[in-house]
């Protein structure tokens, strides 16, 4: 028996033994578990069918369709700064998804070519610079707060971009020469890819579309009109691209339907829909099986860290409106002012603690009724949407240890100079 590696073994059982025996405050830690499964449970209902199904197929889109050339062009090392930076950014912007769902496209991309700048670029701007969450936090947070989000999110994104570029430049170089420097053969016209990827890119904004006033509210109300619309573009192409045959497309239609009459839910319907569509692909074969392949290799990857991810935020922080096992009086405590200190804890807890698409601004708004300070408030606007803990968890197993703690150390450190000089001057 090799005692070395026991002595680890019964050391471990030891401390296991004495956490479970003494039991360190036993509600906390029995909250902070209850909140923990309630915030997996919530994500699993409200993230995975809408936002990540779609992400997936997206991203194994790219992956199968979108040729390393056309990557390179736009977003590899040697695209000039100003086009690479503007797609990373204006692209994130119009997907308008959370840290999560993000996720899928940015490894897609990355893997296919894409710079390390460009590629965190799109990583950041993704979830930050969200038009809709812009235009909330001005009309309940107040116009200021409003502006210097968009202005903050914009210049973070870049500027992060840039250092990574900089800071991993020798790595970057030697990752690109894995990348063949000869054109890949498209298997179809441009406009086709293009129209197809536009097509999965409208199911997944319109599907995710949130309340909202005016325009918004309007669109909110069609929403599934506007989704039914891009489906059924999208079957028409799957017959035409793929040669799906009419029964398996029909059969999508029919379960969808079936299933929003027995359970009365569009996300069951669409989940419905989705399985079988998914028969549908791997039986046709050739491109629809390649590309449903990328896509499920993509999430068996990343939904086990992400689940675990959230897990763990839940654990620690709670739900949005509820307490984990650290409590949220002293999460308020200390962002009261404009320190340095209190902007960059406010950073930290944005960092780590998973939010939903816009539901950071009610959650500053009661924070803010607390006395958090407007600096730290916008502190946490910029480094809580972009990033949370299941979401370092993933792109760790992209970049690596070193790049990921790179990317989170720079989304801290410049929401919380940002913060610092808003307060000052609010």
């Amino acid at each position: 028996m090799d005692w070395d590696k026991e002595v680890k073994h019964i050391l471990l059982g030891f401390l296991v033994f004495v956490f479970f025996y003494s039991f360190p405050s036993k509600e906390r830690i029995l909250a902070g578990a209850k909140e923990g499964l309630l915030l997996a449970h919530w994500y699993a209902k409200e993230h995975v069918i809408l936002c990540l199904i779609p992400a997936f197929f997206i991203a194994g889109a790219i992956s199968e369709f979108i040729s390393q050339d056309a990557v390179m062009r736009y977003l590899g090392p040697k695209a000039p700064r100003t086009v690479a930076y503007s797609v990373a950014s204006v692209s994130g912007t119009i997907l308008a998804v959370c840290s999560c769902t993000v996720l899928p496209l940015f490894a897609s991309i990355y893997m296919r070519g894409a710079g390390l700048g460009p590629a965190t670029t799109f990583l950041y701007s993704g979830p930050a610079i969200n038009i809709l969450a812009i235009v909330l936090t001005a009309r309940v947070l107040g116009l200021k707060i409003g502006v210097a989000r968009a202005v903050g999110a914009v210049g973070a994104s870049i500027i992060i971009g840039l250092t990574m570029a900089f800071l991993f430049k020798r790595e970057e170089s030697l990752r690109m020469e894995t990348f063949g420097e000869t054109e890949v053969a498209e298997g179809r016209p441009l406009w086709q890819n293009t129209l197809f990827m536009a097509t999965l890119v409208g199911i997944l904004v319109f599907a995710t579309w949130g309340h909202g006033e005016g325009v918004w509210g309007k669109i909110w109300s069609l929403k599934w009109y506007i989704v039914s619309a891009f489906v059924l573009l999208l079957l028409i192409q799957l017959k035409v691209m793929f040669n799906v045959g009419l029964g398996w497309l029909a059969g999508v239609v029919l379960a969808a339907g079936i299933a929003k009459l027995l359970f009365g839910h569009v996300e069951i319907a669409f989940l419905a829909g989705v399985i079988v569509l998914s028969f549908a692909l791997y039986f046709t074969g050739g491109e629809a099986r390649s590309w449903l392949e990328s896509s499920y290799w993509l999430a068996k990857q990343i939904l086990p860290l992400l689940f675990a991810g959230v897990l763990v935020a839940g654990f620690l922080l709670g739900r949005p409106g509820s307490e984990g096992f650290i409590p949220s009086k002293y999460v308020a405590s200390v962002v009261g002012g404009n320190s340095i200190i209190s902007n960059f804890f406010a950073s930290i807890v944005g960092a780590f603690m998973y939010f939903a698409t816009l539901t950071e601004v009610p959650i500053l708004q009661g924070l803010m009724g607390a006395g958090m300070g407007k600096g730290p408030a916008l502190a946490l606007l910029l480094s809580g949407p972009a990033v949370s803990l299941p979401n370092m968890l993933v792109i760790r197993s992209v970049l690596g240890t070193k790049k990921t703690v790179a990317y989170v150390t720079l989304v801290v450190v410049i929401s919380t100079i940002s913060g610092w000089l808003f307060g000052m001057f609010a």
